[in-house]
């Protein structure tokens, strides 16, 4: 009988960590999305797997009142009213249903932005998920530099030397984030005389900034790059020293470019697809991406103001390749611009609250912090690329912009909320 009136109350105690809100149960929260994030350069299916137990974790722990104020906020509100928007718009799409689901699908991630920003406003262990993410790709970014010494190592079936999994755009995509997101950290750090500190991100920086330039980089990349470049010396730097960083910092990409023979092939082949394209009828990449585009914009004029409904882009594609041969024949969703993929389906209604949106999104990374930098890189970086691509519903970049969003957007929040939050004191924030 002592025994078991001892065991009991040690027993009430592992349960009570396990229950919502418990030490365990809110260590989950952090942790799973924290674990996304590294698998995110790897894996498309764990991390959907791991969004999902996370969704499962948080809703026991939701406090209505605190998660209503959070949730009408823009930052919040906005993601929610582009997937209602979505969500009605497969009534009026002339689509079969599983075409309208499969429209609907891209537009789903956005539903786990305000569950992110109201979960990190009130945890402590924001920054695990951007460790994470930055180990991710600097494991990948080593990995790349061996297969791409050692082809005979890559375990799977990549169209591209040096990319170990997914593809060159996805890489390119989380090498430059981080390469940029991660620069302020090297300026501080030499600030504060932390030589071997500063060293070591040096390094991993210049892994970053090589890989693209020796191994593989998207066509993208030379988008949103000089834009992160010049935001970056505006951001750090005084006017003068922001001209001098310009030219410094162009003048070397300039002479590693001629140094690379990777990079002088990269824009030799540019050169000769825009030949191509003007000189013949073959389907260069740049001639597909105008031709899609010419597509989109008589579309849009059909229906210019709530568009053609959720899903329509596969049907809209699937007529304009009817007929054709090669590579003009390819059948496809993606017009290849985030904007015309928003207006095809829900018009001009559906593009002011993708803007809306954008903009919501941005203002709230304008402060000087690292944390608002990194913000700031995740949004400009997305909106850059997505003038030439839809990334915004891509699965990769997609969710890049989602975890990036949701997590650096919570701990300013939290910034801002912790004098007179009571979140602050919240069960679920302490120890976090």
């Amino acid at each position: 009988m002592l025994s078991t009136a001892q065991d009991t109350p040690r027993t009430q105690g592992i349960l009570s960590y396990m229950a919502p809100n418990g030490w365990l149960w809110v260590l989950t929260l952090d942790f799973y999305p924290a674990l996304a994030a590294f698998m995110l350069p790897w894996s498309t299916s764990a991390v959907s797997v791991l969004i999902v137990l996370w969704l499962g974790a948080i809703i026991p722990t939701i406090q209505p009142r605190p998660f209503w104020t959070s949730v009408k906020r823009p930052e919040s509100l906005l993601p929610l009213v582009f997937f209602a928007l979505a969500l009605v718009g497969m009534l009026w799409a002339d689509a079969p249903w599983a075409v309208r689901l499969q429209g609907l699908y891209p537009v789903s991630k956005l539903l786990v932005i305000p569950l992110l920003l109201y979960h990190f406003s009130r945890s402590r262990r924001a920054s695990w998920v951007f460790v994470a993410f930055l180990a991710s790709c600097a494991l990948l970014m080593g990995f790349s530099w061996v297969i791409y010494f050692v082809p005979g190592l890559k375990f799977t079936a990549t169209e591209t030397a040096g990319v170990p999994v997914n593809n060159y755009i996805d890489q390119s995509q989380e090498f430059a984030l981080c390469l940029f997101a991660t620069a302020p950290l090297l300026l501080m750090l030499l600030e504060r005389k932390r030589w071997i500190a500063a060293l070591g991100c040096g390094v991993l920086l210049l892994g970053f900034f090589c890989d693209m330039m020796f191994v593989v980089i998207a066509r993208t990349a030379f988008v949103y790059m000089p834009v992160l470049l010049a935001l970056f010396a505006a951001r750090y730097f005084r006017p003068k020293e922001a001209a001098g960083f310009l030219a410094a910092a162009l003048t070397i990409v300039v002479l590693v470019g001629l140094a690379s023979p990777y990079v002088r092939h990269r824009v030799q082949w540019i050169v000769h697809d825009a030949n191509l394209r003007a000189h013949t009828d073959l389907a260069t990449s740049d001639g597909e991406r105008m031709a899609y585009w010419r597509t989109s914009v008589r579309s849009i004029e059909a229906a210019p103001v709530f568009g053609h409904g959720t899903g329509s882009t596969k049907p809209l594609f699937e007529r304009e390749a009817a007929g054709k041969t090669g590579e003009w024949a390819n059948l496809i969703r993606n017009p290849h611009n985030q904007t015309l993929y928003v207006a095809i389906q829900w018009g001009l209604l559906g593009c002011i609250v993708l803007y809306a949106m954008w903009y919501f999104h941005l203002a709230l990374f304008l402060g000087r912090s690292l944390v608002a930098w990194i913000g700031l890189v995740v949004i400009v970086q997305n909106f850059a690329s997505s003038l030439v691509n839809s990334h915004l519903f891509d699965f990769h970049e997609g969710w890049i912009y989602v975890l990036g969003v949701g997590v650096a957007g919570g701990m300013i929040a939290a910034r801002r909320n912790e004098p007179n939050d009571a979140l602050a004191k919240a069960p679920s924030s302490s120890g976090i």
